[in-house]
């Protein structure tokens, strides 16, 4: 086991630079200014990234384009409705039509109306990074967004806890660090999908065959052993055991 820690200390050192960022949906929230925007276009990008990046990263551009990198207030202004229409009869991206992200970003909007941001309403929420995702399921969960963000923590909540990683952890020349100083880096949930759950299962990490919330919290835990500060450094160094192995 100290090989594997040894090796994914050097993963993890070796891919979390800037030059991660281009193939990554996190450099979406490097290209607008602001603390709003960034966490804005964040949570939006983030909920967008599944499938094929060649497939997924265009609709975040378009996001980007249409909002001309002010994306809080294209947002929070109902601009989006000028380019995203309430029509369940036409796709955006792959499960998503242009009514499921309509309804989407309409609840979003609210969130901003009734919060000031998305940042604000977390703080207001939640103290550890699994609050935090049980706060944003339950928002959009009783606005009925379901296909969008979980209805619930039962499942791993992903593209949650990989927006989360993107917010609170600090030092990073990926991760933005905007909610450290409400969240503690050391509480957050791993990313956890079907490909880091075989890589993880490989590096004997994990036995679990399910993508859960408690393989997630399970992984977390291996990980916080081998990263006791930050944990979700463990998530560079599982994308780079993936590339290698």
């Amino acid at each position: 086991m100290e090989y594997i820690e040894l090796l994914l200390k050097e993963y993890a050192d070796r891919y979390e630079t800037e030059d991660f960022l281009p193939a990554d949906p996190s450099w979406f929230m490097h290209q607008v200014n602001g603390r709003n925007n960034q966490e804005t276009l964040a949570f939006v990008a983030s909920c967008l990234s599944y499938g094929n990046r060649k497939q997924f990263f265009p609709k975040i551009q378009y996001i980007l384009d249409s909002s001309g990198g002010d994306v809080y207030n294209w947002v929070l202004s109902g601009l989006f409705a000028n380019y995203i229409q309430d029509d369940s009869s036409k796709c955006y991206y792959r499960l998503y039509t242009m009514h499921t992200m309509y309804t989407f970003l309409s609840a979003f909007q609210d969130m901003l109306k009734d919060y000031g941001s998305i940042g604000a309403y977390v703080q207001e929420t939640a103290t550890t990074g699994l609050q935090a995702v049980k706060a944003i399921c339950d928002y959009f969960s009783e606005r009925n967004i379901e296909v969008i963000i979980p209805k619930n923590t039962a499942s791993a909540c992903k593209r949650v806890c990989m927006f989360l990683r993107w917010m609170v952890r600090d030092g990073s020349p990926v991760d933005l660090g905007l909610w450290s100083s409400f969240i503690d880096k050391r509480t957050l949930i791993m990313p956890l999908d079907t490909h880091v759950l075989q890589e993880s299962v490989k590096l004997g990490l994990l036995s679990s065959k399910t993508a859960s919330m408690s393989a997630a919290i399970k992984l977390t835990h291996r990980l916080a052993e081998i990263f006791p500060d930050d944990p979700l450094k463990g998530d560079f160094a599982l994308f780079g055991y993936g590339v290698n192995h």
